[in-house]
């Protein structure tokens, strides 16, 4: 099968080459699935998963990539809840092989059904934006309904995911970015906008919810935000400043069934849009994953046709 491997950590998404390799054999409780579309996030070049595996030994050359959608062609043993044929979409282990390549084997408990009237590239793009937006404000946040949120991010892959689930559930979404993100920012649901780069953040006043994936200097004035009981969420490690009289959290998104499936369930009725930035194949993904301008959203790779 074709597939992208990585083998020089230093090189980053520059050392991507497309390669051939053996299709994967399913373990106990796995399944293989042909893989129609794989999403990728740049920053898996500096996860420690990437490079080695969970005993801290290298596992190169390895497979990037941990989103897809695609169809079940293989069950192992004792796999149990889905089937040979079956559409499904998930998030894969971060220290097994990923996803940008044509097969993947996955645990089942990590995959979801997907929707015959879903797009494969659609599903490929929502697993760890859709998740980390979900367990972010939900699990993590504690949200209720007439909370103020803070959304730094607000037009990027995660930051548009939270902004329209924090407004769905009846938070005053408050979105940042650069200048070019705020109409963006605003069609994916945020009531009012920061520039960065022009506006004073602390002129905000005080929100209960900070949702943090940028960090920084950014996160650090954050947490001076956040009001009595509140909380500063962040993806990007722990804050290097806490809240006076709130909690910070940070966290690593794992995947979830149920919240998938909550996930694909507000897509298909129109209730969440995915924010897909660029669309590729696998034999021009390398190019790709290396642009030479910003790209915002998520980048989405069409492994089959």
């Amino acid at each position: 099968m074709k597939a992208i491997v990585v083998t020089d950590e230093a090189a980053g998404t520059a050392g991507m080459t497309l390669v051939e390799r053996p299709e994967p054999e399913p373990s106990l409780n796995d399944v293989v699935v042909q893989v129609h579309a794989s999403g990728f996030v740049p920053t898996e070049m500096a996860w420690p998963s990437t490079w080695t595996d969970r005993l801290g030994r290298d596992r190169t050359p390895s497979v990037p990539g941990h989103e897809l959608a695609g169809v079940v062609t293989a069950l192992g043993y004792g796999t149990t809840g889905l089937s040979v044929g079956q559409r499904v979409f998930g998030l894969t282990d971060w220290t097994r092989d990923g996803t940008l390549a044509e097969y993947s084997a996955v645990e089942a408990r990590n995959l979801a059904p997907l929707p015959a009237d879903v797009d494969y590239a659609v599903a490929a793009s929502l697993p760890i934006s859709g998740l980390t937006a979900w367990q972010g404000l939900f699990e993590h946040g504690r949200l209720r309904s007439g909370q103020s949120v803070l959304v730094h991010g607000a037009a990027g892959a995660v930051g548009s995911m939270v902004a329209q689930l924090a407004r769905e559930f009846g938070a005053h979404v408050i979105g940042t970015g650069r200048t070019a993100d705020r109409q963006s920012a605003l069609d994916f649901g945020a009531q009012e906008f920061v520039d960065l780069g022009e506006d004073a953040l602390e002129d905000i006043g005080g929100v209960d919810l900070v949702f943090d994936v940028i960090g920084g200097d950014i996160g650090k004035r954050s947490a001076a935000l956040i009001r009595a009981g509140g909380t500063l969420v962040s993806v990007v490690g722990p804050s290097e400043a806490r809240p006076a009289d709130g909690l910070a959290v940070d966290f690593v998104v794992v995947s979830d069934r149920a919240q998938l499936s909550e996930i694909v369930g507000r897509v298909r009725d129109g209730r969440l849009r995915t924010n897909i930035g660029t669309v590729t194949t696998l034999d021009d993904a390398v190019a790709a994953l290396n642009p030479t301008e910003r790209v915002t959203g998520k980048t989405v790779v069409n492994v089959r046709r």
